[in-house]
């Protein structure tokens, strides 16, 4: 005997909710990708690149990975000799 699945629609509610995060993700994830490009940060291009974590990672390079790196870069700069 076979067993029929139903199709079960999705809610209006949860296909926004699904929009919402993949539009979230992707917004994270092209500023991150950017930033990683423009450091010249190959591994953390591609772990990011590779990664889906709705932003988490992302954001965790923007705010501290890069952050930290362009304040060691300013103070070097500015550092004379």
């Amino acid at each position: 005997m076979r067993h029929q699945t139903q199709y079960h629609p999705a809610s209006p509610a949860k296909v926004t909710l699904l929009t919402v995060v993949v539009v979230w993700g992707l917004a994270w994830k092209a500023v991150s990708l950017w930033r990683a490009a423009r450091d010249n940060s190959k591994p953390w291009f591609i772990v990011l690149f590779v990664s889906n974590t709705a932003g988490i990672l992302d954001a965790l390079y923007i705010f501290r990975v890069s952050a930290n790196r362009r304040r060691r870069e300013q103070e070097q700069a500015q550092e004379p000799g």
